[in-house]
């Protein structure tokens, strides 16, 4: 049956740097059906294997700073020195078609998301331990020892705003991660006020 008729859910994922969220993020939308990534804008340089539009739209601080201010982003903030935000129109687009929506943005965003929009779902990775972060951070090969040790300030500060979300889930396995995150946009799916739209022609069929 079309799913048109349902408004999706917004679902909230952050992390430390490290942590591993975005291989997670990427696996649950790739095996969740209905379930959408939104891409958010940022001023950073693209990593390698990094696609504009696909993993970020890159653009200019000049061009950042132009649609913050015309109110172009429901959530924005600085993290190491660049800027990040999501689109309104996109994510509300999303939602209006039925689709779910996860977006992977750090806690600051959370919050501005959460304030605006109680009904979103948040999500906050935890790793297994503070050595397991940083051996994270290390071996991505990407980072200076300085910028490392700055990361792990940083994911340090950020943990201690875990209690702010709905769901916690620890990344020490990554399938059991993965089935843990499946469970909470499934269990979400399966509630009766959104079922009984999904399923609305087999209820009536049914009562009949």
């Amino acid at each position: 049956m079309s799913n048109n008729n349902i408004t999706g859910t917004l679902f909230i994922v952050s992390a430390p740097s490290g942590t591993g969220k975005t291989s997670l993020v990427n696996a649950l939308v790739r095996d969740t059906n209905h379930l959408k990534l939104s891409i958010s804008h940022t001023t950073r340089a693209a990593r390698p294997k990094e696609i504009d539009g696909y993993n970020y739209h890159f653009i200019s601080e000049d061009k950042f700073k132009q649609m913050d201010m015309a109110g172009v982003f429901m959530e924005s903030a600085e993290v190491f020195g660049n800027l990040y935000g999501t689109s309104q129109d996109a994510v509300q687009k999303m939602l209006d078609e039925g689709h779910d929506v996860v977006l992977e943005i750090d806690w600051q965003g959370a919050e501005q998301i959460k304030e605006r929009f109680h009904q979103a779902i948040s999500i906050f990775i935890l790793p297994p331990s503070i050595d397991a972060l940083r051996n994270r951070l290390e071996n991505r090969g990407q980072d200076s020892k300085q910028v490392i040790d700055t990361r792990m300030e940083k994911a340090i500060a950020e943990l201690k705003h875990y209690h702010k979300a709905d769901f916690l889930v620890v990344n020490d396995d990554f399938e059991e991660a993965l089935k843990s995150l499946k469970a909470i946009v499934k269990s979400n799916r399966m509630t009766t006020a959104k079922q009984q739209v999904i399923n609305a022609r087999l209820i009536a069929n049914l009562l009949a």
